[in-house]
């Protein structure tokens, strides 16, 4: 198989496409020959990712869509297999990091609830109805972005933490539900990775996170992107409900 053609005439959504590592990933499915439903809230950044896209010849379409919010997730993916009439592939890689560097007792339920809303519900959402669709056609391969951070714990980071331990028990879950479709679920669990979402994390934490990790660098969208592919493509058909690590050596389980 030539990797440039593997993902043709497939349909990838890809979330959180706007930026970062959902839109490296979208970007190498694009290129290996793959049609792409890109969701994100942020409409600017995605309308400027669609074109950045068409100008290299890859096939975009860009939904705004707040993951949380059940409704605009339903009529996005109805949206998706009406203009295409089938999901190959879906990859769900928006999510927040929310206060870092915040002990429980002084972290606010409101922010906890909002990290829940995109990063664990968001995640149930898209999966839910994206599964509606597969199932029709009896393949289909999900790939949902967990965290090293939901299989270790980060100090100061209680509701990311939290919600992509979540994420990761959805993925165990789905994936046994779903084994003997021909649809397979798995996670990926990055340590830190270069992207602007560092940005808002404090130095402490971030110098923290960083000195767990044994290669003693950052990971590159560009990896994160390479191992992703792997995951959702057709050579990988006897993998289910399991979580890669990309983690530069911190997670050796």
């Amino acid at each position: 198989m030539n990797i440039q053609d593997r993902f043709k005439n497939k349909v990838a959504i890809v979330t959180g496409s706007a930026d970062g590592i959902g839109k490296g990933i979208a970007y190498r499915l694009g290129c290996e020959g793959a049609a792409l439903a890109l969701f994100d809230i942020h409409k600017e950044f995605l309308e400027k990712t669609v074109c950045e896209f068409e100008q290299l010849g890859i096939k975009a379409t860009a939904y705004v869509v707040d993951i949380s919010n059940e409704q605009e997730v339903m009529t996005a993916i109805e949206k998706v297999e009406k203009q295409w009439a089938t999901i190959d592939i879906l990859v769900n890689a928006a999510g927040i990091v929310g206060p870092t560097g915040t002990k429980i007792t002084a972290f606010s339920t409101k922010d906890f609830d909002r990290i829940y809303e995109i990063n664990l519900k968001g995640t149930f959402l898209v999966t839910k109805y994206t599964l509606a669709v597969m199932i029709k056609k009896g393949t289909g391969r999900l790939l949902l972005i967990a965290s090293i951070a939901g299989k270790e714990g980060n100090p100061g980071m209680i509701g990311y933490s939290a919600t992509k331990a979540g994420v990761i028990g959805l993925v165990k879950a789905v994936a046994k539900e779903f084994a003997d479709t021909g649809i397979t679920v798995n996670g990926l669990a990055p340590a830190v990775i270069k992207t602007a979402m560092n940005d808002n994390t404090s130095p402490e934490q971030l110098a923290y996170m960083t000195a767990k990790i044994p290669m003693q660098r950052l990971g590159t969208v560009e990896e994160v992107a390479a191992i992703s592919c792997y995951i959702v493509s057709e050579e990988n058909s006897f993998s289910t409900g399991f979580i890669y690590d990309i983690s530069g050596g911190r997670a050796t389980y």
